[in-house]
């Protein structure tokens, strides 16, 4: 097991960063010229069939995965045990999906759904296939072997989804550019990953690790089928356009704050889950991630919001105008969704999955009560029902963590206050820009501008202490990729 030092962290955040800010940045590339070329209703059909599929996916995993990170002690009868389990479950959710898809056609009144989710919902299966491998790189600090599978299928699946969007494929452009990312990626992994499953199985072992895995299982369903049910209540009770501009205000700073959150998390449970028994060491790492990814995602998300409309009209184009006010809610919802995610990590390195589940039924129950309040008043309102249970989230989330950590409400505000001023401080400045009546292109360069440089100066005047760890961060990813080479 890889030493639990800073290098080592810094190492694999390196890799876990250029990972997924060059996946993410291929498929955001990739995402404005399918948007150019498909129309809105494509993504609507997609955006339905993705929500069935990210459920099945929350099963692939069953809680399994991250209990072999979790376990301290997990070897090879632990990891086959749950290959075999996964594989064989995966088989059996692809069978029910695809007795199932003619129903979930009906239901939405698209009988073209039929072929498009049995064939997307083959990557359960896929997926089957590299779960257990993904745990093996994630416990033992591997990260460099998701650079290459990860950008592998990426980069491959881009090309032909293009392809088949310019040739008229439709929806279809996007069903295969998301199999083939699916194969290749899993490929790879098994090409460069050294672990294969052994021809042992154990119960025993399985019930160990599902008697921790169950709770995260059934929270991370709950918050999935939570989190697309919206899409699928735009997608029932309006119309498919409806839906794509929702989806579209939604992916853009989601993609941004994913990228961030998803290389973080990876690399800081595991971290976290070798420092369970040293409860100091697990709140300064806590209170360091919370400091640091709201210094990074508040500005991000409150630029975002103010350039907007600039950003749509140029990249997407104006048929897309209509995302333009479910972005800004979108950011300033997605904004405080790492404090939460550095609160929940905290509690699943120290074992304790049956709060994680606790507080899970806890936000959701609140969630629900906003959501049905809320839904029969537009699209837009659904949208505001996402902000205010983010808001919602992050109060109880970080409340276990004065007990567990002795790090509470008073101590996490202390440590979000002076990105938070920074922030608003900048937006308001730049949102004036907007009043210059410049082309949209000029705005959007000159709110950049202003928008960096005012943000970059104030945390230099002011001495906040997350611009100096950044830049330290920054130098030894630097010196980091120049002894890669």
């Amino acid at each position: 097991m890889a030493q639990n030092s800073k290098e080592n962290i810094t190492k694999n955040l390196f890799w876990r960063l250029i990972e997924r800010f060059g996946a993410q940045g291929v498929t955001f590339v990739v995402s404005i010229v399918l948007a150019r070329l498909l129309d809105p209703s494509v993504y609507g059909m997609i955006t339905i069939v993705t929500v069935f599929t990210s459920i099945l996916q929350v099963f692939v995993d069953s809680g399994l995965g991250n209990a072999l990170i979790q376990k301290k002690d997990a070897d090879d009868l632990d990891f086959s045990s749950v290959f075999f389990f996964n594989l064989l479950f995966c088989v059996v959710l692809y069978g029910l999906m695809f007795v199932a898809s003619p129903y979930i056609a009906s239901f939405f009144t698209m009988p073209d759904l039929i072929p498009v989710l049995r064939v997307l919902s083959l990557t359960i299966v896929i997926s089957g296939v590299k779960n257990v491998q993904q745990a093996y790189v994630s416990r033992n600090l591997m990260f460099k072997k998701f650079f290459f599978a990860t950008l592998g299928g990426t980069l491959g699946a881009s090309v032909i989804g293009i392809i088949m969007a310019y040739r008229g494929y439709g929806v279809w452009a996007l069903v295969v550019q998301s199999l083939f990312n699916a194969t290749m990626d899993t490929c790879i992994l098994w090409a460069t990953v050294k672990w294969r499953p052994k021809r042992m199985f154990s119960f025993e072992r399985l019930k160990v690790l599902f008697s921790y895995g169950w709770k995260l299982l059934v929270s991370k369903l709950i918050d999935t089928v939570y989190e697309d049910v919206r899409s699928l209540i735009v997608g029932k009770m309006y119309s498919p356009d409806d839906l794509a501009y929702f989806d579209r205000g939604k992916k853009f700073p989601q993609l941004a704050v994913d990228t961030l959150n998803s290389s973080i998390d990876s690399v800081l449970f595991p971290s976290m889950s070798m420092e369970q028994d040293d409860i100091s060491r697990v709140r300064a790492m806590t209170s360091r991630a919370i400091k640091t990814m709201s210094y990074i995602i508040f500005p991000l998300m409150v630029g975002l919001a103010v350039c907007s409309e600039s950003i749509v009209n140029i990249i997407l184009t104006p048929k897309w105008a209509e995302c333009v006010p479910y972005m800004q809610i979108f950011c300033i919802g997605l904004a405080i969704v790492p404090i939460s995610i550095a609160n929940l990590n905290a509690i699943k390195a120290i074992g304790r999955s049956d709060i994680y589940l606790r507080l899970e039924i806890i936000r959701k129950s609140l969630n629900t009560v906003s959501l049905l309040a809320l839904m029969w008043f537009g699209v837009k309102a659904i949208a505001y029902s996402y902000l205010l249970n983010c808001i919602m989230n992050v109060a109880v989330n970080a409340a276990p963590n004065k007990k567990f950590l002795n790090y509470g409400y008073r101590a996490q505000v202390k440590d979000l206050a002076p990105a938070f001023v920074l922030s608003a401080v900048m937006g308001i400045i730049v949102y004036l820009v907007s009043f210059f009546g410049f082309a949209d292109w000029i705005t959007l360069i000159i709110q950049i501008s202003v928008g960096v440089g005012i943000y970059v100066a104030g945390s230099a005047l002011f001495k906040i202490d997350s611009f100096y760890y950044v830049l330290s961060i920054m130098n030894g990813l630097l010196h980091r990729g120049k002894k890669e080479d």
